[in-house]
């Protein structure tokens, strides 16, 4: 099969809305596998959305090289090419002297070819530089194609091909004018997530735009042959190949306001025997089942709608003093506890606004609060729903949930912020809500033992 990662030299280079288009338009023809450096669930949303296949993320700094190249593996089966978006710039991540946590380290984990996303606004020879220093700064990281945004007209265009191909001999597949149709809807945490977005014409509209333009500046034919030709054969039985017999059910929140989850949980309920129960803390009643998962989300942009479902937040409550295991991540952190504030200013608000939410959690949430984006590293007890383990995650919030001085934490972090103070994961009952999102693979012994404490109260 073939494959290409795809970066930027830098956060805001285009680089996600050219691999939305290219995956969407090389779906027409190919069966087109997605993955998405970094953790991260709103750019896979799309990149699911427009290739059919569930977008899976690749992270060095929560896996390490093995876990990063059996996912890859699994996830590319009965495919013929594989896109990799990178995150951020090729060389960020979480140091400054080593490659932990950045693009360049699963392009050298999975051997890929790298093509360079530039944003050459109002430069055109330095554009030579930026990629020759790009090339320099690691041997291991072949950069085989450029990719040219922001360009302004013919003659910026030429003098930027021309200094690339000449000084750095590396082709420019591509030469992107500067267009406002070519950015993506923004939120206060990123891009709006392709679920919420789908169906309105406006949103819609634009996602075309972009296709129609790198379809139109970008030569597919050169992209194509600069991919590099892969062996799968390798890849042994992954662990997520067990098809158990489901024995335990376990409620999955998933609607517009709780979607942040990565493709990879559904495989490992499934290869531990558990059955998801998708429900819509929004719209429905909460279902039956023996454990319950509340994802991350936007759950502040439907507090009314969250808080007209009185019936929803009375049973979450009910189901947890009775200690059926439940655990949530970020916004269903939120979602848990007993209020949330929306304070003046909020997304142009000129009061306080309160809304009431399940009451899990004797606190309260806030927002805004300042911007918190981190990589995690940290512990847990042995009495929590998760077990005693280590392990490393992310959090990614602009709220701030302030919780009883009573509370119980099952996380004690040496990286990161949690709910306080280093201190995350509330327990209450057997319920643990944290500001720490995890990933199912790579604490895959945490999710374990949740499914088999939900196996056990049933």
């Amino acid at each position: 099969m073939k494959a290409v990662l795809i970066t930027g030299d830098r956060s805001g280079s285009g680089k996600t809305s050219i691999t939305l288009a290219l995956s969407s338009l090389l779906s027409r023809t190919h069966s087109v596998q997605t993955f998405k450096v970094g953790m991260d669930y709103i750019d896979p949303s799309y990149l699911s959305a427009v290739t059919g296949r569930p977008c899976r993320n690749l992270d060095s700094f929560t896996m390490d090289d093995s876990t990063i190249r059996q996912i890859y593996g699994f996830g590319c089966r009965g495919a013929d090419m594989a896109l990799v978006e990178g995150v951020r710039g090729l060389y960020e991540g979480a140091e400054a002297l080593n490659d932990i946590g950045t693009t360049a380290s699963i392009a050298k984990v999975l051997s890929l070819p790298v093509i360079l996303v530039v944003s050459a606004q109002s430069i055109t020879r330095s554009a030579a530089a930026i990629v020759k220093g790009f090339c320099a700064f690691d041997p291991g990281i072949r950069v085989a194609g450029v990719i040219l945004n922001n360009i302004k007209g013919t003659m910026h265009k030429d003098k930027a091909v021309a200094a690339i191909e000449h000084y750095c001999g590396i082709p420019v597949i591509g030469a992107i004018p500067r267009m406002e149709e070519m950015q993506l809807t923004m939120r206060h945490l990123g891009l709006i997530p392709f679920r919420e977005g789908t169906g309105r014409g406006d949103f819609d509209a634009r996602v075309q735009a972009i296709k129609k333009i790198i379809g139109e500046y970008v030569d597919l034919e050169q992209f194509h042959e600069l991919m590099a030709d892969i062996s799968l054969e390798s890849a042994t039985e992954a662990f997520l190949d067990t098809y158990p017999e489901p024995d335990v059910r376990i409620g999955i929140a998933l609607d517009e306001a709780f979607n942040f989850y990565y493709a990879d949980l559904f495989d490992v309920l499934r290869a531990y025997g558990a059955e998801a129960i998708p429900f819509s803390p929004v719209h429905d009643r909460l279902p039956d089942a023996e454990g319950y998962i509340i994802g991350g989300g936007y759950p502040e942009l439907f507090v009314k709608e969250l808080e007209s479902n009185e019936k929803m937040r009375s049973a979450v409550k009910e189901v947890s003093k009775n200690g059926v295991p439940m655990y949530a991540e970020c916004g269903g952190l939120m979602y848990l506890t007993e209020q949330m504030l929306l304070q003046q200013g909020w997304q142009g608000t000129t009061k306080d606004a309160s809304y009431e939410m399940c009451g899990v959690y004797t606190g309260e949430t806030r927002m805004p609060a300042q911007r918190v984006v981190s990589y995690i590293e940290g512990s847990s007890t042995a009495e929590s729903v998760v077990g005693k383990a280590r392990f490393r995650g992310h959090e990614f919030h602009y709220s701030d949930v302030v919780l009883d001085k009573t509370t119980r934490f099952a996380y004690q972090l040496t990286r990161g912020i949690g709910i306080h103070d280093t201190l995350d994961g509330a327990m209450v009952d057997n319920t643990l809500g944290s500001y720490t999102h995890l990933h199912p693979v790579a604490s895959m012994g945490m999710f374990r033992h949740f499914i088999d404490r939900c196996r056990k109260k049933n």
